[in-house]
């Protein structure tokens, strides 16, 4: 990821986050996220979920098949500052104490509601990019 493709990953505060299923079939839904040293952070935080965090669909999708998708994009009507940065990787969920700390805090310090929230006892999900494609009309700025 170049220094301009993280930068833009600072603005945008949600992202689109394709798994597929064991069957081939995509799931695209929105979600939060946070960069910490080049890799992406998601949470399973407490809004409203139906049933077990490790049963969701994204979950069960990225333990079956770990290939994903996700997508930033920044619009606006003035279409000479349109821009979309896609980063193709590898999800896994987290285990390790330390990192989960590390990417905790980030997602804490962004979003200011996931600060009440008990993260630590829910899965978060650690995407590896693989391959990162952005476009911008004009500068990834």
């Amino acid at each position: 990821m170049t220094p301009e493709q993280s930068a833009f990953l600072r603005g945008p505060r949600v992202a689109r986050l394709a798994t597929v299923d064991e069957a081939g079939r995509p799931h695209v839904l929105p979600v939060c996220f946070a960069e910490v040293d080049g890799v992406l952070y998601t949470p399973i935080d407490e809004k409203p979920k139906r049933g077990d965090p490790l049963s969701l669909r994204r979950v069960r999708n990225i333990l079956a098949r770990p290939g994903v998708c996700l997508v930033v994009d920044h619009y606006e009507e003035d279409w000479t500052r349109l821009a979309w940065l896609q980063v193709r990787g590898t999800a896994a969920l987290v285990d390790d104490p330390a990192e989960r700390a590390r990417a905790l805090a980030e997602l804490r310090e962004r979003y200011p509601q996931y600060r009440p929230m008990d993260l630590e006892s829910r899965p978060l999900i650690r995407i590896t990019p693989e391959r990162v494609v952005s476009w911008a009309a004009a500068s990834l700025e």
